[in-house]
């Protein structure tokens, strides 16, 4: 891909405010107006739409789609409240939790459980600009498939290039959260203290909770990014703009 190209891609592809263009509006409107034409010369059922209107339909998608998964869980109660993403207990827990309970500590488990959904969903809002830098590495075969792709294929694609970021982004900042809190801080000293022995044992250790909280979050933005996807391409009401009606109709 020749480097003209690949700048038409990262200036078109830009979530809003994200990723620019230094040379101001009129070579972003011809960024746009190149990306729609080498996407509307190889995608049957986009001709429709004029050059600028794909590309920027495209644009306006992805950007609605993480926009969204990032406001419905990054705040209070956005994973707690969701049985589809809430974080679980870890598996070292929940094989003992019906004892646990039995024996009368049921409250801790539960006020347990909701601290790491507290940390998933304070680390969440903060990885909205590692999207901008996924679109960056779009290249005009990843446009293609993501138009003619199933209803996930944007969301793959972020799986695909931001997942280790996103990792790094939100790690320490569960740590963080959960280090705050004194049930946490409990599990850990007890998981530092046991985990040894029971490997040596042959027992299953302790969760690594901070990794454990940072995957439960991933998974969590990643299907709500699905979601929005798919309702994108399926519910003409979900298309928030003119733009996106006039150019997924044709998809």
């Amino acid at each position: 891909m020749s480097s003209r190209r690949l700048r038409l891609l990262v200036c078109g592809f830009g979530l809003a405010g994200m990723v620019g263009c230094a040379d101001g509006g009129q070579s972003m409107k011809g960024a746009l107006d190149g990306l729609g034409s080498a996407i509307g010369s190889v995608i049957p059922g986009t001709a429709g739409a004029s050059q600028s209107e794909i590309a920027a339909a495209l644009r306006q998608a992805l950007n609605q789609g993480t926009t969204a998964a990032i406001g419905q869980l990054g705040r209070t109660d956005g994973f707690w409240s969701d049985p589809r993403v809430r974080v679980p207990l870890p598996g070292f827990i929940s094989k003992y939790e019906s004892t646990v309970r039995a024996i009368g500590y049921g409250s801790t488990l539960d006020q347990f459980q909701l601290t790491l959904n507290r940390a998933a969903e304070k680390a969440v809002p903060q990885v909205t600009s590692i999207f901008a830098n996924s679109i960056s590495q779009m290249t005009l075969a990843d446009a293609k498939q993501i138009l003619q792709g199933p209803n996930n294929a944007a969301t793959e694609f972020f799986r695909r290039t931001s997942t280790n970021e996103l990792y790094a982004r939100i790690l320490p900042i569960v740590s963080e959260a959960t280090a705050q809190v004194g049930v946490t801080q409990q599990y850990k000293k007890v998981a530092s203290k046991a985990g040894p022995i029971l490997r040596l044992s042959g027992s299953t250790p302790p969760t690594d909770l901070d990794d454990y909280v940072a995957q439960q979050a991933l998974n969590g933005l990643f299907t709500k990014i699905a979601d929005e996807e798919a309702r994108i391409r399926k519910d003409p009401a979900a298309r928030s703009t003119e733009l996106l009606k006039k150019v997924f109709a044709k998809q």
